[in-house]
């Protein structure tokens, strides 16, 4: 698999590193965790896990599933957002163990029945105690890093499905400010994980391309963008992405039955892409590139924002680019953290790159915050200033150019 993105459109940022260090499987030099495992008991409308606290060192959640549907469970960072440890494919009545090294810290916990969706039973679960030493070697480490983002990308699209079923429904229904209010909320599971979809031939352009691409290349335009400019209709002197057409030409909104068609179309596409990720042949694609792909899955995020998001040219109509941006920024992020520490055991310049890169996301996502965040949506691309954009752009390339030699880094 390609972590790349088509010529024309934004690529992507990388994510802060974890707070804490996670490295399922390996072994702890410390005593502090127990020897018994936690138990946790998946149900169709619950996650109970017997404890919220625990000891740092080597964890072991024990999980019943006791639900109709096959289950997963998930021990996230505490933004909700990083994995740090997963076990899925739990069949009904089946139990699965697992195992991390967990530093102290604040965690979140879940199970999600059916395997779609933003999961149940989700809690706080803190570890206490002293920061503990993991051992495990170089090609562990890596394949572990491997199995992480593959977690991460399976629960983003997972979340997807459902959102975007919700999206399409008010959409044909007519309910467009709802489906406004929805579209970048939606769009965010998407731009997490953009570099994956645009790596299987044609279904990024079916889910994401602009109208101006789409015309440049001679295919049909659908997807997200076909359906924002039917909710966000251009005015009669608005002119195209392409700053050219006038966006009336040979236009006219949607029939019930075109909405229709475009509204199952995106299902579909969806539906595909989770189809995907589920399957063995993007475990192989993944493991075929290693950490190199996570790496370069980073830097392709941030590419994204450069060359699209930043211009205003991605959400043309709803002048949703920020939010784009910000979960661009967040899928980059998370990449980066799960090579961090692979970077930084390389020597004292792989210490200082990520310290460098770290110190560039914060100063990047502070400056987006001043603009809003993805939980209570941001401002209109249209309004900000041009000293905006120039801070946003100079904080972006502050950042690319630490962030482009992280590949490089990590593989020594």
């Amino acid at each position: 698999m390609t972590l790349a993105r088509r010529a024309h459109a934004p690529a992507a940022l990388a994510l802060t590193a974890l707070a804490a260090v996670i490295l399922s499987g390996c072994v702890a030099k410390t005593d502090a965790a127990g020897a018994d495992a936690l138990t946790v008991t998946s149900t169709d409308d619950s996650c109970d896990v017997s404890t919220t606290t625990a000891t740092s060192g080597t964890l072991t959640f024990a999980v019943s599933n006791r639900s109709s549907q096959v289950t997963e469970f998930y021990l996230l960072a505490e933004d909700g957002l990083r994995i740090i440890g997963e076990v899925e494919n739990i069949a009904p009545g089946a139990e699965r163990t697992l195992t991390v090294v967990a530093q102290p810290g604040a965690y979140t916990t879940l199970c999600k029945p059916g395997m779609v969706g933003e999961g149940i039973g989700r809690a706080d679960f803190t570890v206490t105690g002293d920061t503990v030493a993991a051992t495990g070697d170089d090609a562990e480490q890596k394949e572990k890093a491997v199995d992480l983002y593959a977690a991460f990308v399976k629960d983003q699209v997972e979340q997807l499905v459902p959102a975007v079923d919700t999206f399409v429904t008010a959409y044909e229904s007519g309910k467009d400010d709802e489906a406004r209010a929805q579209f970048p909320r939606v769009r965010a599971y998407y731009e997490r994980i953009e570099p994956v979809a645009e790596s299987l031939g044609d279904l990024d352009p079916r889910i994401d391309y602009r109208e101006v691409d789409a015309v440049a290349e001679g295919l049909d335009w659908t997807g997200f963008h076909r359906i924002e400019k039917d909710l966000w209709v251009p005015e009669k002197d608005a002119l195209n992405a392409d700053g050219e057409t006038p966006a009336w030409q040979d236009w006219a909104p949607s029939t019930t039955a075109e909405r229709a068609a475009f509204g199952d179309q995106l299902i579909a596409d969806v539906a595909e892409l989770n189809d995907y990720v589920h399957s063995d042949a993007f475990q192989q694609a993944l493991d075929a590139q290693g950490v190199a792909g996570i790496s370069n899955g980073a830097i392709a995020l941030l590419d994204e924002v450069a060359t699209g998001k930043i211009t205003g040219e991605e959400d043309w109509w709803s002048g949703t680019d920020l939010s784009d941006f910000a979960a661009n920024v967040e899928g980059s992020k998370m990449a980066f953290s799960l090579v961090e520490d692979l970077t930084a055991a390389t020597g004292a310049d792989g210490a200082a790159l990520t310290k460098e890169i770290t110190g560039r996301y914060d100063d990047l996502e502070a400056a987006l915050a001043e603009h809003g965040s993805l939980t209570d949506g941001f401002v209109a691309y249209r309004t900000l200033t041009d000293d905006d954009k120039r801070t946003l752009t100079d904080l972006l390339n502050a950042l690319a150019e630490p962030l482009s030699r992280l590949t490089a880094t990590v593989l020594q």
